[in-house]
Protein backbone atom coordinates (compact mmCIF):
# COMPACT_ATOMS: atom_id res chain seq x y z
CA UNK A 1 0.00 0.00 0.00
CA UNK A 2 0.94 3.74 -0.91
CA UNK A 3 2.16 5.48 2.44
CA UNK A 4 2.38 9.12 1.81
CA UNK A 5 5.12 11.21 3.61
CA UNK A 6 4.76 14.89 4.27
CA UNK A 7 6.23 17.74 6.06
CA UNK A 8 5.32 21.30 7.46
CA UNK A 9 7.06 23.70 9.52
CA UNK A 10 6.85 27.36 11.12
CA UNK A 11 9.05 29.24 13.35
CA UNK A 12 8.01 30.33 16.58
CA UNK A 13 9.20 33.28 18.93
CA UNK A 14 10.16 30.91 22.23
CA UNK A 15 12.37 28.99 23.52
CA UNK A 16 12.11 25.71 22.20
CA UNK A 17 11.66 24.10 25.93
CA UNK A 18 8.79 25.81 26.09
CA UNK A 19 7.48 24.94 22.92
CA UNK A 20 7.68 21.13 23.54
CA UNK A 21 6.48 21.87 27.19
CA UNK A 22 3.55 23.01 25.48
CA UNK A 23 2.84 20.23 23.23
CA UNK A 24 3.66 17.97 26.08
CA UNK A 25 0.64 18.87 28.09
CA UNK A 26 -2.01 17.77 26.52
CA UNK A 27 -4.11 19.79 29.30
CA UNK A 28 -2.82 22.85 27.53
CA UNK A 29 -4.31 21.82 23.90
CA UNK A 30 -7.75 23.59 23.99
CA UNK A 31 -5.52 26.27 24.54
CA UNK A 32 -3.93 26.45 21.95
CA UNK A 33 -5.22 24.35 19.20
CA UNK A 34 -8.51 26.16 18.55
CA UNK A 35 -10.29 23.08 16.99
CA UNK A 36 -9.44 21.39 20.03
CA UNK A 37 -12.63 21.06 22.93
CA UNK A 38 -11.03 18.74 25.39
CA UNK A 39 -7.63 15.91 25.79
CA UNK A 40 -8.00 13.38 28.53
CA UNK A 41 -5.26 11.49 29.48
CA UNK A 42 -6.48 7.81 29.37
CA UNK A 43 -3.15 6.03 30.37
CA UNK A 44 0.30 7.25 31.43
CA UNK A 45 4.11 5.21 31.49
CA UNK A 46 7.07 6.41 31.44
CA UNK A 47 7.64 8.52 28.43
CA UNK A 48 4.47 6.66 26.54
CA UNK A 49 0.93 7.66 27.26
CA UNK A 50 -2.79 6.83 25.47
CA UNK A 51 -4.40 10.15 24.80
CA UNK A 52 -8.17 11.02 23.46
CA UNK A 53 -9.11 13.81 21.66
CA UNK A 54 -12.44 15.67 21.25
CA UNK A 55 -12.39 18.46 18.17
CA UNK A 56 -14.45 20.16 15.75
CA UNK A 57 -14.25 19.09 11.86
CA UNK A 58 -16.39 20.22 9.54
CA UNK A 59 -19.13 22.01 11.67
CA UNK A 60 -19.37 19.42 14.09
CA UNK A 61 -17.20 17.43 16.87
CA UNK A 62 -15.42 14.16 16.78
CA UNK A 63 -13.19 12.32 18.96
CA UNK A 64 -10.43 9.61 18.43
CA UNK A 65 -7.69 8.14 20.54
CA UNK A 66 -3.79 8.16 19.84
CA UNK A 67 -0.76 6.71 21.42
CA UNK A 68 2.31 8.90 21.95
CA UNK A 69 5.79 8.78 23.27
CA UNK A 70 7.12 12.01 24.52
CA UNK A 71 11.27 12.20 24.61
CA UNK A 72 12.21 15.83 26.74
CA UNK A 73 15.59 15.36 25.88
CA UNK A 74 15.47 15.57 21.91
CA UNK A 75 12.84 17.65 21.90
CA UNK A 76 10.13 14.90 19.79
CA UNK A 77 6.54 13.57 20.31
CA UNK A 78 5.75 10.75 17.94
CA UNK A 79 2.16 9.84 17.34
CA UNK A 80 0.11 7.03 16.03
CA UNK A 81 -3.87 7.01 15.55
CA UNK A 82 -5.48 3.86 17.18
CA UNK A 83 -8.41 3.56 15.43
CA UNK A 84 -8.88 5.41 11.94
CA UNK A 85 -12.29 6.66 10.53
CA UNK A 86 -12.68 6.11 6.78
CA UNK A 87 -10.89 6.92 4.21
CA UNK A 88 -8.02 6.90 6.71
CA UNK A 89 -6.26 3.60 6.89
CA UNK A 90 -3.50 4.80 9.15
CA UNK A 91 -2.26 8.04 10.19
CA UNK A 92 0.83 8.82 12.80
CA UNK A 93 3.59 11.45 12.78
CA UNK A 94 6.41 13.24 14.70
CA UNK A 95 6.84 17.18 16.65
CA UNK A 96 10.32 18.13 16.34
CA UNK A 97 11.20 21.24 18.35
CA UNK A 98 14.63 22.83 17.03
CA UNK A 99 15.97 25.87 18.90
CA UNK A 100 16.90 28.63 16.47
CA UNK A 101 17.97 31.06 19.02
CA UNK A 102 17.58 31.25 22.79
CA UNK A 103 14.31 32.95 21.84
CA UNK A 104 13.09 31.31 18.85
CA UNK A 105 12.15 27.57 17.73
CA UNK A 106 11.32 26.06 14.33
CA UNK A 107 8.62 23.55 15.01
CA UNK A 108 7.99 20.42 12.29
CA UNK A 109 5.44 18.90 11.68
CA UNK A 110 5.65 15.32 9.86
CA UNK A 111 2.59 13.06 8.63
CA UNK A 112 2.34 9.92 7.39
CA UNK A 113 -0.84 7.92 6.37
CA UNK A 114 -2.54 5.63 3.99
CA UNK A 115 -6.07 5.65 2.33
CA UNK A 116 -8.45 2.74 2.80
CA UNK A 117 -7.88 0.87 -0.35
CA UNK A 118 -5.04 2.88 -1.81
CA UNK A 119 -8.00 4.36 -3.40
CA UNK A 120 -5.96 7.78 -5.06
CA UNK A 121 -9.62 9.99 -4.40
CA UNK A 122 -8.84 9.16 -1.12
CA UNK A 123 -5.35 9.82 -0.52
CA UNK A 124 -5.61 13.21 -2.25
CA UNK A 125 -8.86 14.23 -0.09
CA UNK A 126 -6.10 12.93 2.84
CA UNK A 127 -3.45 15.00 1.39
CA UNK A 128 -5.79 17.93 1.27
CA UNK A 129 -7.01 17.71 4.77
CA UNK A 130 -3.74 17.31 6.33
CA UNK A 131 -2.37 20.24 4.58
CA UNK A 132 -4.71 22.15 5.86
CA UNK A 133 -5.03 21.14 9.22
CA UNK A 134 -0.93 20.99 9.57
CA UNK A 135 -0.94 25.04 8.58
CA UNK A 136 -3.76 25.53 10.68
CA UNK A 137 -2.51 23.46 13.49
CA UNK A 138 0.82 25.51 13.08
CA UNK A 139 -0.23 28.85 12.76
CA UNK A 140 -2.19 28.44 15.77
CA UNK A 141 0.70 27.42 17.29
CA UNK A 142 2.67 30.15 16.81
CA UNK A 143 0.03 32.59 17.38
CA UNK A 144 -1.02 31.38 21.11
CA UNK A 145 2.04 30.40 22.12
CA UNK A 146 3.88 33.19 21.31
CA UNK A 147 0.90 35.53 22.93
CA UNK A 148 1.07 33.63 25.93
CA UNK A 149 4.59 33.14 26.37
CA UNK A 150 4.78 37.62 26.10
CA UNK A 151 1.92 38.16 28.19
CA UNK A 152 1.32 35.58 31.03
CA UNK A 153 -1.30 38.09 33.06
CA UNK A 154 -3.90 37.29 30.46
CA UNK A 155 -4.39 34.00 31.33
CA UNK A 156 -5.71 32.90 34.35
CA UNK A 157 -7.72 30.60 35.95
CA UNK A 158 -10.30 29.89 38.93
CA UNK A 159 -12.63 27.97 40.61
CA UNK A 160 -15.68 27.84 42.41
CA UNK A 161 -16.70 24.80 44.87
CA UNK A 162 -20.23 24.10 46.98
CA UNK A 163 -20.43 21.73 49.49
CA UNK A 164 -23.78 19.21 49.02
CA UNK A 165 -25.69 17.03 51.54
CA UNK A 166 -26.72 14.89 48.54
CA UNK A 167 -25.60 12.40 46.06
CA UNK A 168 -22.68 13.44 43.25
CA UNK A 169 -25.08 11.70 40.72
CA UNK A 170 -28.02 14.36 41.32
CA UNK A 171 -25.37 17.24 41.37
CA UNK A 172 -24.13 16.14 37.98
CA UNK A 173 -27.97 15.39 36.64
CA UNK A 174 -28.65 19.03 37.03
CA UNK A 175 -25.00 20.80 35.11
CA UNK A 176 -26.13 17.97 32.37
CA UNK A 177 -29.59 18.59 31.90
CA UNK A 178 -28.73 22.45 30.25
CA UNK A 179 -31.49 22.12 28.16
CA UNK A 180 -33.57 22.74 31.65
CA UNK A 181 -31.68 25.34 32.80
CA UNK A 182 -33.71 28.17 31.31
CA UNK A 183 -36.45 26.74 34.05
CA UNK A 184 -33.97 26.46 37.08
CA UNK A 185 -31.64 29.24 36.96
CA UNK A 186 -32.81 33.20 36.53
CA UNK A 187 -29.15 34.34 34.44
CA UNK A 188 -30.22 31.60 31.71
CA UNK A 189 -32.64 33.20 29.32
CA UNK A 190 -33.14 30.17 26.55
CA UNK A 191 -30.82 27.55 25.83
CA UNK A 192 -30.47 24.85 23.52
CA UNK A 193 -28.47 21.24 23.92
CA UNK A 194 -28.24 18.72 21.60
CA UNK A 195 -26.47 15.53 22.40
CA UNK A 196 -26.07 13.62 18.47
CA UNK A 197 -23.17 11.73 19.79
CA UNK A 198 -23.42 10.33 23.50
CA UNK A 199 -21.60 12.48 25.94
CA UNK A 200 -20.48 15.23 23.17
CA UNK A 201 -23.15 18.28 23.38
CA UNK A 202 -23.41 21.04 22.08
CA UNK A 203 -24.97 24.05 24.37
CA UNK A 204 -26.13 27.25 22.94
CA UNK A 205 -27.57 29.69 25.59
CA UNK A 206 -28.86 33.37 25.95
CA UNK A 207 -27.20 34.47 29.21
CA UNK A 208 -28.90 37.52 31.09
CA UNK A 209 -26.30 40.10 32.35
CA UNK A 210 -26.79 42.30 35.66
CA UNK A 211 -28.12 45.43 33.50
CA UNK A 212 -30.75 43.25 31.59
CA UNK A 213 -28.59 43.12 28.79
CA UNK A 214 -28.41 39.25 27.10
CA UNK A 215 -25.68 37.29 25.30
CA UNK A 216 -25.66 34.80 23.46
CA UNK A 217 -22.64 31.79 23.99
CA UNK A 218 -21.96 28.65 21.97
CA UNK A 219 -20.44 26.01 23.48
CA UNK A 220 -19.08 22.16 23.39
CA UNK A 221 -18.97 19.79 26.40
CA UNK A 222 -17.40 16.32 27.19
CA UNK A 223 -19.76 14.45 30.01
CA UNK A 224 -17.86 11.64 32.23
CA UNK A 225 -21.17 10.54 34.40
CA UNK A 226 -21.19 11.43 37.20
CA UNK A 227 -17.81 13.02 37.52
CA UNK A 228 -16.91 15.87 35.05
CA UNK A 229 -18.18 17.81 32.31
CA UNK A 230 -15.53 19.98 30.33
CA UNK A 231 -16.80 22.42 28.01
CA UNK A 232 -15.23 24.87 25.71
CA UNK A 233 -16.66 27.85 24.66
CA UNK A 234 -16.70 28.54 20.68
CA UNK A 235 -18.45 31.89 20.37
CA UNK A 236 -16.73 34.31 22.72
CA UNK A 237 -17.24 37.75 23.93
CA UNK A 238 -15.36 41.01 22.80
CA UNK A 239 -13.38 40.91 26.34
CA UNK A 240 -12.01 37.22 25.73
CA UNK A 241 -9.84 35.12 23.07
CA UNK A 242 -10.36 31.54 25.41
CA UNK A 243 -12.85 30.22 27.67
CA UNK A 244 -12.56 26.43 28.56
CA UNK A 245 -14.20 25.01 31.42
CA UNK A 246 -14.93 22.17 34.01
CA UNK A 247 -17.29 21.08 36.35
CA UNK A 248 -16.23 18.08 38.87
CA UNK A 249 -18.32 15.91 41.75
CA UNK A 250 -16.81 14.74 44.25
CA UNK A 251 -17.99 12.62 47.17
CA UNK A 252 -16.23 13.07 50.13
CA UNK A 253 -17.50 12.35 54.07
CA UNK A 254 -18.13 16.05 54.06
CA UNK A 255 -20.71 15.43 51.18
CA UNK A 256 -20.36 16.04 47.45
CA UNK A 257 -17.96 18.58 46.64
CA UNK A 258 -19.54 20.68 43.37
CA UNK A 259 -16.85 22.73 41.51
CA UNK A 260 -17.13 24.97 38.38
CA UNK A 261 -13.18 26.20 37.11
CA UNK A 262 -12.80 28.76 34.22
CA UNK A 263 -9.48 29.21 32.15
CA UNK A 264 -9.68 32.21 30.08
CA UNK A 265 -7.37 34.88 28.33
CA UNK A 266 -8.06 38.22 27.56
CA UNK A 267 -8.08 40.39 24.52
CA UNK A 268 -5.85 43.00 25.37
CA UNK A 269 -7.43 45.05 21.88
CA UNK A 270 -10.43 44.99 23.76
CA UNK A 271 -10.44 46.24 26.96
CA UNK A 272 -12.17 49.64 26.01
CA UNK A 273 -15.71 47.38 25.85
CA UNK A 274 -15.19 48.27 30.32
CA UNK A 275 -14.33 52.09 29.51
CA UNK A 276 -11.61 54.05 28.19
CA UNK A 277 -9.17 53.81 30.91
CA UNK A 278 -9.73 50.15 31.42
CA UNK A 279 -6.77 47.97 32.72
CA UNK A 280 -6.13 44.36 32.25
CA UNK A 281 -6.81 43.99 35.71
CA UNK A 282 -9.99 45.69 35.53
CA UNK A 283 -10.46 42.86 33.24
CA UNK A 284 -9.40 40.20 35.20
CA UNK A 285 -11.75 41.21 38.26
CA UNK A 286 -14.75 41.67 35.76
CA UNK A 287 -14.08 38.92 34.35
CA UNK A 288 -13.64 36.53 37.75
CA UNK A 289 -16.66 38.63 39.14
CA UNK A 290 -19.30 37.75 36.45
CA UNK A 291 -18.47 33.72 35.46
CA UNK A 292 -18.10 33.49 39.10
CA UNK A 293 -21.19 34.69 39.91
CA UNK A 294 -22.91 32.64 37.46
CA UNK A 295 -21.05 29.60 38.13
CA UNK A 296 -22.48 29.97 42.49
CA UNK A 297 -25.80 31.01 41.03
CA UNK A 298 -25.78 27.37 39.24
CA UNK A 299 -23.93 25.57 42.06
CA UNK A 300 -26.50 27.07 45.00
CA UNK A 301 -29.11 25.74 42.64
CA UNK A 302 -27.14 22.25 41.91
CA UNK A 303 -27.58 21.86 45.66
CA UNK A 304 -31.05 22.71 46.35
CA UNK A 305 -32.29 20.44 43.51
CA UNK A 306 -30.11 17.21 45.15
CA UNK A 307 -30.46 18.29 48.46
CA UNK A 308 -34.01 17.78 47.77
CA UNK A 309 -33.50 14.72 46.22
CA UNK A 310 -31.88 13.38 49.19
Amino acid sequence: MTTREVEHEITVGAPAPAVYRLLADVAQWPRIFPPTLHVDQVERGGTEERIRIWATAGGGAKSWTSRRTLDADALRITFRQEITAPPVAAMGGTWIIEPVTDDTARVRLLHDYRAVGDDPGSLAWIDRAVDHNSRTELAALKDNLERAHAHEELTFSFTDSVTVAGAAKDVYDFVNDAGLWPERLPHVASARLTEDTPGLQTLEMDTRAKDGSTHTTKSYRVTFPHHRIAYKQVTLPALLTLHTGLWTFEETPEGTVASSQHTVTLNPDNLAVLGPDATVEDARAYIRGALGANSLVTLGHARAYAEGKA
